[in-house]
């Protein structure tokens, strides 16, 4: 498999990408649902520092995702495709990758109006991108949290859509982000 994307199918590093932020995003929800909800202890004290820590990861990766992206391109349309879905998937794409980078930065500034240090896995120190400021704080945790299920929101639409094109549509969208062989990729003329 190329690590560049192809006109008929995304690259593995574009791959890898994908499915290690989709990780990690899973992780992420987890996380951050749950850690509100812990008594007051050093666990839910590690577990925050994890959220940002992944955060922070999330942040970079989606960073080297867009400038992969732009150096390597994407693959071209699946034949067939109506007009109207490559305009909705396109936008549907931007769309996340702007939700991406805007939740790990609203929770960075959720952090720094707090007037909490933050650390990438206790390794290195990060400014604060705002000065501590309760109401602040309290805005932006409100926003961040809107941010993650806005994303949720249209990632979910995102992978229903992958589905229906390798089910309804039979076609290779599904199976040209997933690893080489996982998926068949079915010719026009296979019955189902």
């Amino acid at each position: 498999m190329p690590l560049k994307n192809t006109p008929g199918e995304w690259g593995s590093v574009s791959k890898t990408l994908h499915w290690l932020i989709v990780a990690l995003i899973i992780v992420m929800g987890y996380l951050g649902l749950t850690m509100v909800d812990l008594p007051i202890s050093p666990h839910k004290i590690a577990t925050y520092a994890l959220h940002k820590s992944i955060g922070l990861t999330l942040l970079v990766l989606v960073v080297l995702r867009l400038l992969w992206r732009l150096y390597a391109g994407a693959p071209a349309e699946v034949p067939g495709t109506p007009r109207w879905q490559h305009v909705a998937a396109t936008s549907m794409h931007w769309a996340l990758y702007v939700l991406l980078l805007a939740t790990p930065v609203s929770g960075w500034v959720v952090n720094s109006a707090a007037g909490f240090p933050l650390q990438w896995f206790g390794m290195i120190n990060l400014p604060a991108l705002v000065a501590r400021d309760h109401d602040l704080h309290e805005r932006m945790a409100s926003i961040h949290e809107s941010l993650f299920w806005t994303m949720v929101a249209l990632a979910t639409l995102h992978a229903l859509a992958a589905i229906g094109h390798h089910f309804i549509q039979r076609d290779a969208t599904l199976a040209r982000m997933l690893p080489r062989g996982w998926l068949r990729i079915r010719d026009q003329g296979d019955t189902p």
